[in-house]
């Protein structure tokens, strides 16, 4: 059995990670016998977390919203910033980054507060973020969907197609999928009998029936395949190029949005997937070292399209009259 505070992480893990557990499936999972389950689930709520039980035959435990924001450590202010930043990570358009976010911005929005989650949509309903690529999407729907794809529970929301009226929709949710800087989710369509892909920028009012579903077999390699084939998204671009700077100094102007691998003391591969060419663009500028394309060649004419325009604007009238 792993000692008491290893086990008690194991625990708030599993939490976090299903929608209701019973205490049987609990403690099984945990090596341990039921009175010490009580005794590690009592130990979670003196730090806060809110773990809700229930009783009878269909009893268990759940995590439930709370009133504060245990363990983390963060006051209501920083707790909000946090998951306003998480939401627009989830938008950035860098292919891997959006998906890592919305799993964390699920964990976070589970343990807030309701006025804090509120507090959370409104500050970005009215904020234009710098890295969203397309139509924000509330916080709350990318988490009530994400949650339903993990448990297996079917879904209904309200939904408004291009060109189509409003329509109600009850499906057995699949995978959340982010492309072209948008968000879609892959789900069997109950109605139609038939597979299908939703924005989520079109979805209103999502909410989970409580129903468990078996999982269909998907009609596709996997849940992007399927989207780039019914909506024509464009796959994601892998940029590489050699920087003749250390490896240090891209990491740090890079930061978690490349990978690098040293090649001398002085030069580095740098790697990047995007759906768009401008972000490693702008990533190489920032940079400010000399650098080489090793693929893919439309990055090379993406470059002398963006050379061109900033040299016709520093031969512009601006710079006739500076030289005046």
């Amino acid at each position: 059995m792993a000692n008491t505070s290893s086990r008690t992480l194991r625990l708030l893990s599993l939490l976090q990670t299903h929608r209701h557990w019973s205490g049987t499936d609990l403690a099984d999972r945990l090596g341990v016998s039921e009175r010490t389950l009580r005794r590690d689930v009592d130990r979670l709520r003196e730090l806060g977390y809110p773990v809700r039980t229930s009783r009878g035959t269909d009893g268990g435990y759940q995590l439930s919203p709370g009133a504060v924001l245990p363990p983390l450590l963060l006051d209501d202010e920083e707790g909000v910033a946090l998951a306003v930043g998480m939401g627009d990570a989830t938008q950035s358009g860098i292919a891997g980054i959006e998906e890592a976010a919305v799993r964390a911005l699920t964990k976070v929005v589970q343990v807030l507060p309701p006025r804090l989650r509120a507090r959370v949509n409104a500050v970005r309903a009215v904020t234009i973020s710098p890295t969203a690529a397309g139509p924000v999407v509330p916080a709350e729907v990318l988490t009530v969907i994400a949650q339903a794809c993990r448990d297996e529970e079917r879904l209904r929301f309200g939904y408004t197609a291009r060109g189509g009226p409003d329509t109600e929709r009850e499906v057995e949710p699949h995978r959340l999928v982010a492309l072209g800087g948008r968000w879609y989710l892959v789900a069997y369509d109950l109605t139609r009998h038939d597979w299908r892909s939703f924005r989520l920028d079109r979805v209103t009012d999502p909410h989970s029936t409580g129903s468990p579903f078996r999982p269909r077999t998907l009609p596709a390699e996997d849940a992007a395949q399927f989207v780039r084939t019914s909506t024509g998204v464009p796959s994601g671009h892998t940029v590489q190029a050699l920087v003749h700077a250390p490896a240090d100094r891209v990491r740090q102007a890079v930061g978690q949005w490349g990978t690098i691998e040293p090649v001398d003391s002085g030069r580095c591969r740098l790697t990047m997937v995007s759906t768009s060419l401008d972000w490693p663009t702008q990533a190489l500028g920032n940079i400010g070292a000399e650098f080489e394309v090793l693929s893919p060649p439309e990055f090379v004419d993406h470059l002398r399209d963006w050379g061109s325009r900033f040299l016709r604007a520093a031969h512009g009238p601006a710079a006739s009259v500076n030289s005046l």
